[in-house]
């Protein structure tokens, strides 16, 4: 132990599988599970897929080379699992508005900070959610999960250009979207 937390090693030796795994599940169970509604848009589905994440994690755990942190690895099997699932049968899109409000509205100001940035926070969040999957991907891996474009490369196994280029499209998207709704807001001058 190291400040209180469990120091990972590389090599998991039998004894201290049990701990390392327990670990996981404390530190990224809710993190997984708030990636996995993200892209699959239901509790219950995002639920399993989390379940799901753990159970190979358990399996593969003494496997795990140490090439890429456990957040990334954990992060890349459920991204993996969620495309699988969105590339299935059973599949069904449902729009996530209200985990998403909740989470991306929440902030520690003060309720007159909260009541004024509402209606520009809820825009945007209509907006990324409007976006192509590619690029709401990306947006969502590097501004909200604030994973660095090397960490989303490991993830997605795009390359680092490609999330970048995604990156810069998505906020062109963005940044027209916004610019239309506030020139229909303010009315043109005709």
């Amino acid at each position: 132990m190291k400040g209180g937390k469990i120091v990972l090693s590389k090599q998991v030796s039998q004894g201290s599988h049990e701990k390392e795994f327990k670990f996981l599940i404390e530190e990224y169970a809710t993190y997984i599970n708030r990636l996995a509604y993200i892209y699959v848009k239901d509790w219950a589905i995002a639920e399993d897929i989390t379940q799901d994440v753990f159970l190979k994690c358990f399996v593969k755990l003494d496997r795990f080379r140490g090439k890429s942190s456990y957040k990334t690895w954990l992060y890349k099997i459920t991204v993996n699992k969620c495309k699988d699932y969105l590339k299935s049968k059973w599949y069904r899109n449902i729009f996530p508005t209200d985990y998403i409000k909740d989470v991306l509205l929440s902030t520690n100001r003060t309720p007159e900070h909260q009541v004024v940035a509402n209606d520009e926070k809820q825009a945007l969040i209509t907006f990324i959610l409007s976006l192509p999957s590619k690029y709401r991907e990306v947006i969502i891996l590097y501004y909200y999960e604030q994973l660095k474009i090397k960490e989303i490369a490991e993830i997605t196994g795009m390359k680092q250009e490609t999330i970048r280029t995604r990156l810069k499209r998505a906020k062109q998207i963005l940044q027209s979207k916004y610019e239309r709704r506030h020139f229909n807001e303010h009315g043109s001058a005709t």
